[in-house]
């Protein structure tokens, strides 16, 4: 037995240094965005329970007196948090999915509601009836294990659905396993838990597949960064680069592909009037306004910073009468967004693009025609007035 608490605490040990490392690299970044402080909570969640197991692990191997207040105190440490482990995890999951009503009060509240009514009432009922939950014996209950899962399925359910319906709504491919890897990362926690429980009990197997598995989102989450334009959100030029070399993505069976150029007239003006401040503003306005129209439409798109004031979008059309009115409603939304964030100008964009023609046609050639027919719209736009400065 001494042996196998030996084995299980180094086990658990590495766990807790490998996640105090990926923590302490968080906490010294210097741009820490809601998403990373949540997925920090998710790690010291975790830290905390692979120290209360290994104290568990003590106690079993007898190397701690097994006592009513060990057991009664682990076990319940262990519960406790692997519902926070999961309720962490589904509020990191709200702030990676950008969720519009995630720091409002209620729904704080109602997602805070199932983690404390379950610690609540497993305190309430050892109080009531200490022998449902522990036997004479010192032996756990069928009811505890209730207690144990019953809140992490929840939130695992709800992180789970949410993640789905992204997925099935994303048309990007790239987008859509990310979400999926979200949503699908706290069942396989739970699979090697399983795992561990029915068949190698005496092994960590959950402490192991929490390991790895965060790695690998956390590797994800770097290349995610590396990947998008830290002011707007959108994919940058690596990621576009990425997305284009693979041939099913930028030609799509039964539907034609459309590259458009966005460019914002007269940002140069906006930027010497009122700073770069500002300036940063209205690109995050336009792209706020671009993710929006694409949002509602089911047709096929990438979205992309292209570099400065300029944004590239691939559409995927089933027809090119729908190219037009996309970019007509693009307009108008920057326009209504301008208006309703009282922005000191109203913006316009250039906008130009071209189809992705033949089989030997490639991006690159129809990028180019796409930014040639760009600088002809944004003449025509200055002509119309152009972007609205109100000095």
């Amino acid at each position: 037995m001494s042996e196998y608490f030996i084995y299980y605490t180094e086990a658990s040990l590495v766990c807790v240094i490998i996640f105090g490392i990926m923590l302490g690299r968080d906490l010294l970044s210097v741009d820490r965005q809601d998403k990373q402080i949540k997925y920090d909570h998710a790690l010291i969640a975790f830290m905390l329970y692979f120290v209360s197991d290994a104290i568990w692990a003590a106690v079993i191997a007898g190397m701690l007196p097994r006592n009513h207040f060990t057991v009664l105190s682990t076990n319940f440490a262990n519960c406790v948090l692997m519902s926070a482990i999961t309720y962490c995890w589904l509020r990191y999951v709200m702030a990676v999915e950008q969720v519009p009503y995630r720091d409002k009060r209620l729904c704080k509240v109602l997602l805070l509601l199932p983690f404390v009514a379950s610690t609540v009432a497993l305190i309430v009922t050892y109080l009531i009836a200490p022998r449902v939950l522990l036997s004479e014996g010192l032996e756990l209950q069928p009811p505890y294990s209730a207690f144990q899962i019953t809140v992490p399925c929840v939130y695992i359910a709800a992180v789970l659905g949410y993640a789905v319906k992204r997925a099935r709504r994303e048309e990007n491919p790239i987008e859509s396993r990310k979400h999926l890897f979200v949503g699908l990362f706290p069942l396989m926690v739970i699979l090697g838990g399983l795992i561990q429980v029915l068949l190698l009990p005496e092994t960590p197997i959950f402490c192991f597949c929490c390991a790895i598995l965060m790695l690998l989102f956390y590797i994800s989450a770097m290349d995610t960064q590396i990947s998008t334009d830290p002011l707007t959100a959108l994919n940058n030029r690596g990621q576009l680069l990425h997305y284009t070399s693979v041939k099913a993505n930028i030609r799509r069976e039964g539907r034609r592909t459309y590259v458009v150029m966005f460019d914002i007239n007269d940002f140069k003006a906006i930027n010497d009037t009122y700073g770069h401040a500002e300036g940063d503003r209205a690109l995050i306005l336009v792209a706020d306004s671009l993710r929006s129209v694409l949002r509602n439409r089911s047709t096929p798109t990438f979205l992309a910073r292209y570099g400065g004031d300029e944004f590239i979008l691939i559409v995927h059309p089933a027809s090119d009468d729908e190219i037009e009115p996309l970019i007509a409603e693009i307009r108008g939304q920057i326009e209504a967004r301008c208006r309703k964030e009282q922005a000191p100008y109203i913006l316009s964009i250039g906008a130009g693009y071209d189809e992705l023609a033949a089989k030997d046609d490639t991006f690159q050639r129809c990028m180019q025609r796409a930014d040639d027919r760009l600088y002809v719209d944004k003449a025509r736009q200055k002509e119309l007035g152009g972007t609205v400065i109100r000095a």
